[in-house]
């Protein structure tokens, strides 16, 4: 007797391509925050004087959209897409990295490893608080002039 295990296959990949695209939905991140600068700490200085970021969930894939006025005065904009699962992507709009490598760790948490021209710069935890109210994201790397930095950004949900 021969079976046809096709169907059966096709089954378990629709399934399978559902639950990450379901994964990545459930993230809790996904939203708009706005920075809290009395409780965010910047070293080197100076703070951004506001800040906005929005993640937008789209299929397989999440959006962070960020813009602000940086601690010069001036408008920032900088934005990436991915799907959270390690691999480097393009981001456009930051001086201090040209792609990210955002990775997914369960859905409140979240990696990323800043590069520029391939080389590692900064690595952020991003974490969604308990009661869901509260984006922290921790910073350590270098920046543009090769100077450590150490940022805690405190965000709160819009």
């Amino acid at each position: 007797m021969r079976v046809n295990l096709a169907p059966g296959l096709l089954a378990a990949g629709a399934a399978l391509v559902l639950s990450a695209c379901s994964t990545l939905a459930a993230s809790r991140w996904i939203g708009t925050w706005e920075l809290d600068p009395a409780r965010s700490q910047y070293s080197p200085g100076p703070a951004p004087k506001s800040q906005t970021v929005q993640f937008t969930s789209d299929g397989d894939s999440i959006s962070l959209t960020s813009d602000g006025v940086g601690g010069d005065g001036e408008a920032t904009h900088s934005s990436y897409r991915s799907r959270f699962d390690g691999r480097e992507v393009p981001w456009e709009g930051n001086p201090e990295a040209d792609t990210a490598v955002p990775l997914k760790i369960d859905s409140s948490t979240y990696e990323n490893v800043w590069k520029m021209t391939g080389r590692a710069t900064m690595i952020s935890t991003v974490t969604v608080s308990r009661d869901g109210k509260t984006l922290t994201v921790v910073q350590r790397g270098t920046n543009e002039k090769g100077e450590p930095v150490s940022i805690t950004a405190v965000y709160e949900r819009r």
